[in-house]
């Protein structure tokens, strides 16, 4: 008979020491700690996103696991009301003074009210541009690879 504790599970409140990596289906890594040091984290701080910290949860300190999302479960679906015209006016006055833009550009934003929110640059005009401020990540198929390493 064995006396050996039970291994802890992750709960919502867990503080985690994990390696993890995020890929698209082709194996192209979005991004991975495996090759170097294993990430830290307390669940429900927003360090990972709610949907990859709700497939940790009753999960065993010592679990080495991947997970498959459909397009759209891990960041949303896209949606074509969140792809906009900025004019360059709104553009230089709320992003960095002066700076010189290229197409695929991530480009923060001061939002109204404060806060600050971010898109990708698609067109450039010279008095306009269009921007998609979907997440980069919203429509994909995506792999979640997990190795608990230990959970407190």
């Amino acid at each position: 008979m064995s006396n050996a504790p039970a291994a802890a599970v992750v709960t919502q409140s867990a503080y985690l020491t994990l390696h993890y990596r995020l890929a698209a289906l082709d194996g192209t890594d979005i991004v991975s700690t495996f090759a170097g040091n294993p990430a830290t984290l307390m669940l429900g701080q927003g360090q990972l996103a709610p949907v990859l910290e709700e497939l940790l949860l009753g999960l065993p300190e010592g679990t080495h696991k991947t997970f498959e999302l459909a397009a759209g479960q891990g960041f949303g679906e896209r949606n074509p009301d969140l792809i906009q015209k900025v004019s360059r006016a709104t553009l230089d006055e709320n992003s960095v003074p002066g700076a010189d833009y290229k197409i695929g550009d991530l480009v923060d934003f001061a939002a109204p009210g404060g806060g600050r929110f971010a898109g990708i640059l698609r067109e450039l005009g010279e008095e306009s541009a269009l921007f998609d401020f979907n997440h980069p990540l919203a429509g994909q198929p995506l792999r979640f690879e997990v190795n608990l390493i230990s959970v407190l």
